[in-house]
């Protein structure tokens, strides 16, 4: 197994992402491309305490850097030369099995999407993060790849959600909701309408366990295994609970350094309170995969730190090894249920 690995992405590059790959080859023996100014990264190595590069570790030289200020959308193609580029451009030749970066998410989405292609039948590439509820996780599709869908996005959504949570995180029969204003069934706008619809005759056919509508409060009781929604509404939860789950742990830190008595509490309870931290911190799982690609590709945060990169890689390694990707392949003609009962596969399409 080899991972590639965006040495100049980020917010923290290059030092971070080599500590991190580092310690993710460490840890679990993967083997590990580094993409990036070749001096640079040796430095970053050196600083690590490597004096030369470890066995199963190597370097593939890229001149250029895809900047913040960079576009996006045409990024990866005027900068050929960039770390994103080419360790996307390893991945679609075969010299890793995964690729992770931590620059520009919609420079790595629209890289992915041309270079290592989307499956095939797969209409929009989302990505889907697990994000911490009452009693473990969810995945979040689509969290920010997709502004603008149709109903037809969210229904093959559902089916790359479902699919990864049985795969990846092994869950036997996902509980699938679509996130909407409400509960009741004629809640929400025309996409939501539509999509109920859609997700309801594939629950009646026996390929998704959707229980229907399901509410933001309800999401983080654990109500779903699976939360739906446009790339849109998706990123503003997903911003919204980064920022609940900040506050709560700041002023939890407040409360118990307020006095003797608070502090004398706080230590009886320092594990408890490390465990929620630790559950709550978005560096656990590292990385969110980009579902629908024909390949593995992982978006790491922005601003990752060493720890973030290592468990990134760990979830690259974990994605590429758990055959999801061939079960999307070998069921995608099956993920265009129409309201009538029928399927694309029924019209020929594949």
């Amino acid at each position: 197994m080899k991972i590639i690995v965006d040495a100049m992405g980020g917010d923290n590059a290059p030092q971070a992402i080599v500590q991190g790959a580092l310690d993710a080859h460490r840890a679990s023996g993967v083997g590990i491309v580094l993409v990036g100014r070749t001096a640079e990264v040796l430095r970053a190595v050196e600083a690590c305490g490597e004096k030369t590069l470890p066995t199963g570790v190597e370097i593939k030289e890229a001149s250029e850097v895809v900047e913040i200020a960079d576009d996006p959308a045409t990024a990866f193609k005027v900068k050929k030369d960039s770390s994103l580029t080419v360790g996307l451009e390893l991945l679609r030749q075969g010299a890793g099995d995964a690729f992770v970066s931590a620059g520009s998410t919609g420079a790595l989405l629209a890289g992915a999407t041309l270079l290592v292609k989307r499956i095939r039948g797969i209409r929009r590439a989302a990505m889907g993060p697990q994000i911490p509820v009452l009693g473990g996780r969810t995945i979040l599709c689509d969290c920010g790849a997709n502004a603008q869908c149709t109903p037809e996005y969210l229904l093959q959504f559902a089916f790359l959600g479902s699919f990864y949570a049985q795969r990846v995180c092994g869950i036997q029969e996902p509980r699938v909701g679509l996130l909407n204003i409400g509960a009741e069934e004629e809640k929400g706008d025309e996409l939501r309408h539509e999509t109920y619809a859609l997700l309801q005759a594939a629950a009646e056919q026996g390929r998704l366990h959707f229980i229907g509508n399901i509410e933001a409060n309800d999401v983080m009781l654990g109500k779903a295994d699976v939360v739906v929604t446009d790339g849109f509404t998706g990123n503003v939860m997903l911003k919204a609970l980064e920022g609940t789950a900040k506050f709560l742990l700041k002023e939890l830190k407040g409360v118990f350094l307020s006095s003797g008595k608070a502090k004398l509490a706080a230590g009886m309870v320092k594990g408890e309170l490390g465990q929620l931290k630790k559950q709550m911190d978005p560096s656990e799982i590292g990385g969110t995969p980009f579902l629908g690609i024909s390949k593995p590709v992982i978006k790491a945060h922005g601003g990752s730190d060493a720890h973030a990169i290592a468990n990134a890689v760990l979830r690259a390694k974990e994605y590429a090894e758990s055959g999801f990707i061939a079960e999307i392949e070998a069921n995608v003609a099956h993920m265009q249920v129409r309201p009538d009962g029928g399927s694309e596969k029924d019209r020929g399409t594949y």
